[in-house]
């Protein structure tokens, strides 16, 4: 094959019309060798004849679409200077936008001579593996997006829905067969009018990128069906393409975008850049490792062959090296601009900050996204932990980020449970949590709200189960957290107690009113709408499976939580006092003499510091005042809407509650009873100061009337 010089920049494999440019970072590579694969199978090997940059780079004249490729690299195995090269095994690109196939484990994908020893990485192996590693694929990159734009829903107005591409679909019996289960069942008229009829104004996906099985689990039948083990960061996983085709998965997937977008409906990503599916010093070696091991991930001082592990699962991404930075940059770029996602939530984003061995706060990952200008207009979100020392961030990351509040999610628990002083907690996330958040230019919205997510008990098993049942995962029930701060409400699993499925319909109601009746941005668990349970399973990770899959059949038995859902859904919508831009300040404003928020004891006078401390205490009023948001619409003029007096009791028994002063409002009408799961309104009026009974573990929403 005649192989042009070709050019540096961009990294990857780049069609243009006439042929592809091919361009990828080494920097111990002596050379980099092309693969092409024909449909046979038969390979055709030609060397990247430039290197500019430690980028190696060529460009083949009537290469197109469809051509299947991978990159072996001559280049040092001595693991003990952390150098992993090994020209035997077939790797794939890390720019790739596309990958065909999936590994397919034998000794043969290592790259070294498996004798189950921990040393054995030492003694390279000679065997090819090339029939057992997926392949790059050159991708198309023209679509016709059309009229195509962002919805740009503000944080304040949006609500987000965690779910899994294939999960979401595949047992949907109002879905084709042949799309459940992946991009263009998600882009279904079906699944799409779901979402919206929910309210929802957002979908954040589980992974997404090109990830790659473990070994362990498809040695005990299972497999990774999270996808937390990424392989290729630029190309939409293909076990979710509806058709198999090469390379087809790319346009499914700006279909499902397209047709999400037509309804209104952003599209987060949630992205693992924090390490690869490659593991630790015994894992195989399909593409990172292979290219250049030292640049790529984060290596101990004292011994270059073992990797620091910040994440669990064997290595970390080297985040101090530019051409690191550069593949996640140049990822989010690609994703945003031309796959028109709306966002990202970063796995584990703690490791992202850590450039020597703490968390840094000015990392210069956040620095890149900060002065980024297409990264800096999308949301972003950390998940602000990962499992080294120092961690836990939450509240720590700049103005720009969002983050998932596991704070919020253990106080709801708490507090919902019954737990003793659990109260001023409570009071601290219900209004955004501004101990966290409360400075250095962030907001409410800083807060990503949720009480369950995919890492855990669905919100039926929430209420279901007080321990997790992780045996089908094969680890003996040792996987999983044993911190779930869950209540089976007296029986351990099912039951046909009315009495205790009462209760548990309840607890729902109130976890899910809280969530959506907090400051803050909700995060919804798919499913949990209409009751979606995994049986006491609180880490389904390698369930590719019905314990895993969303079992539609729940919307018809839970028809009414599913109804509640979407009421709480429209009350936050159509009220801004429930998403306000600001933190309350606990005080009179503009001279008023009502503060913008205020909180009572039941017996209807406002809390001091002695009733704040009162560890047994398990119920409060809440006033959020309409008149008294502090915030202006987009011609300046200020936002009001109605007020609101939320009453909670976690305690057991029902509580008489006695209203605040006339000075506060004259008149309430009940709006949303989580002991009833109905709406009240048209019932006549409770005035100032009278009593109200709010049932055992239920809360009250009272809308002020005069």
């Amino acid at each position: 094959m005649k192989i042009w010089p070709g050019q540096p920049y961009p990294l990857g494999a780049t069609y243009d019309g006439s042929g592809t440019n091919f361009s990828v970072f080494s920097g111990v590579a002596d050379r980099v060798v092309l693969c092409l694969f024909d449909d046979d199978g038969t390979e055709r090997q030609v060397a990247l004849p430039e290197v500019t940059a430690y980028c190696h780079h060529g460009y083949l004249p009537n290469v197109g679409p469809g051509q299947r490729y991978g990159y072996r690299v001559d280049g040092p195995y001595d693991p003990s200077a952390g150098n992993r090269c090994n020209f035997a095994k077939l790797l794939i690109d890390p720019y790739a936008t596309a990958v065909e196939g999936e590994v397919e484990w034998s000794p043969r994908v290592m790259p070294y001579v498996e004798t189950g020893r921990d040393d054995a990485d030492l003694m390279p192996s000679t065997e090819d593996n090339a029939d057992l590693v997926p392949k790059s694929v050159v991708a198309n990159p023209y679509f016709d997006w059309g009229h195509d734009r962002p919805p740009r829903t503000p944080w304040d107005r949006t609500i987000v829905y965690e779910t899994h591409v294939k999960g979401y679909t595949q047992q949907h019996p109002g879905i084709d067969e042949s799309i459940r289960g992946t991009y263009s069942g998600l882009a279904d008229p079906v699944s799409i009018a779901h979402l919206t009829d929910l309210g929802v104004t957002a979908i954040e996906l589980l992974p997404v990128h090109q990830f790659i099985r473990d070994g362990f689990l498809v040695a005990r039948g299972l497999t990774n069906y999270w996808g937390y083990n990424s392989i290729a960061y630029l190309a939409p996983h293909n076990g979710y393409s509806s058709t198999g085709q090469r390379g087809e998965q790319v346009n499914e997937f700006k279909r499902m975008v397209k047709a999400l977008h037509e309804a209104g409906i952003e599209v987060i990503l949630d992205v693992v850049y924090n390490h690869t599916g490659e593991g630790n010093h015994l894992g195989p070696s399909v593409s990172l490792r292979g290219m250049d091991n030292a640049a790529y991930y984060r290596l101990t001082e004292d011994d270059k062959r073992l990797y620091l592990d910040y994440t669990g699962t064997g290595n970390s991404l080297n985040m101090r090296n530019p051409f690191v930075l550069q593949l996640i940059m140049d990822s989010l770029r690609y994703w945003v601009t031309e796959m028109h996602v709306d966002g990202f939530r970063f796995d584990l984003a703690a490791t992202l900050a850590r450039e020597l061995h703490d968390v840094d706060r000015l990392s210069s990952f956040f620095d890149l996204v900060q002065q980024d200008p297409v990264l800096r207009t999308v949301k972003l979100i950390a998940e602000p932990w990962d499992v080294g020392q120092g961690g836990y961030q939450v509240g720590n990351f700049p103005p720009l980020w969002s983050e998932w509040n596991g704070k919020y999610r253990d106080a709801v628990r708490d507090y919902w449970r019954g737990e003793d002083r659990a109260l001023a907690e409570m009071a601290y996330r219900l209004t955004g949590s501004s101990d966290l958040y409360g400075s250095q230019g962030r907001s409410p919205h800083s807060s990503i709200n949720f009480v369950t997510c995919h890492d855990g008990f669905t919100l039926a098993d929430l209420v279901s189960y007080n321990g997790k049942h992780n045996e089908a995962n094969g680890d003996g029930n040792r996987d999983g957290s044993d911190d779930n701060r869950s209540w089976n409400c007296g029986v351990e699993g099912p039951t046909d107690d009315p009495t205790i499925l009462e209760v548990r319909r309840r607890q729902q109601r109130n976890f899910l009113a809280t969530l959506l009746l907090s400051q803050g941005v909700p995060m919804l668990l798919g499913g949990d709408e209409f009751g979606r349970t995994q049986g006491g399973n609180n880490n389904a990770y390698c369930q590719d499976n019905a314990i895993s899959w969303f079992d539609w059949s729940l919307l018809e038995k839970n028809a009414d939580l599913l109804e509640f859902a979407r009421t709480l859904t429209r009350l936050r919508t159509q009220h801004p006092v429930f998403r306000r831009p600001r933190f309350f300040q606990g005080r009179p404003l503009h001279g008023e003499t009502i503060k913008d928020i205020g909180w009572f004891t039941p017996e209807g006078t406002e809390m001091d510091q002695h009733d704040w401390d009162d560890g047994v205490a398990k119920s409060i009023a809440v006033y959020l005042n309409g008149d008294a948001i502090g915030a202006v619409d987009p011609r300046g003029e200020p936002v009001t809407d109605d007020t609101f007096l939320l009453l909670l009791n976690a305690w057991h028994e029902p509580i008489s509650f006695t209203l605040p002063p006339r000075a506060w409002a004259s008149g309430w009408e009940a709006i949303v009873d989580t002991a009833t799961g109905e709406v009240s309104e048209g019932l006549a009026p409770l005035r100032a100061r009278a009593s109200v009974t709010v049932g055992g573990r239920s809360l009250l929403l009272l809308r002020r009337v005069s």
